[in-house]
């Protein structure tokens, strides 16, 4: 059974960095591509950024530059580093797994990023 657990939320002021988290167990990262998606309240869900089986890494346009998704095989955890912070970043963060090609079908519980000016 493929488990994703999230971490790393908080509060921090507009210009900030946080470091989200996502341990991963139950699949072998050879095989999953994955992803950060969020969800503003009143807003859809909208992928944030993602990395395929092959390492490749994808961006929304709204965070490129300052936003890194990266993953730890070893540890099997992704992780997402975000800098230079914007209120308009407040969300949920879920980070999300699957068969590359096919989707997402596992999602983590969610964190909290709150960005205040």
């Amino acid at each position: 059974q493929v488990q994703l657990v999230d971490s790393g939320g908080g509060s921090v002021q507009s210009g900030g960095s946080l470091r989200l988290s996502c341990a991963a167990s139950g699949y072998t990262y050879n095989n999953y591509c994955m992803g950060w998606f969020r969800q503003a309240p009143g807003k859809e869900r909208e992928g944030v950024a993602a990395i395929d089986s092959d390492g490749s890494t994808s961006y929304a346009d709204s965070v490129k530059g300052r936003f890194t998704i990266s993953q730890d095989n070893a540890k099997n955890t992704l992780n997402l580093q975000m800098n230079s912070l914007k209120p308009e970043d407040t969300a949920m963060y879920y980070c999300a797994a699957g068969v590359c090609g096919l989707g997402y079908n596992y999602w983590s519980q969610g964190t909290q990023v709150t960005v205040s000016s």
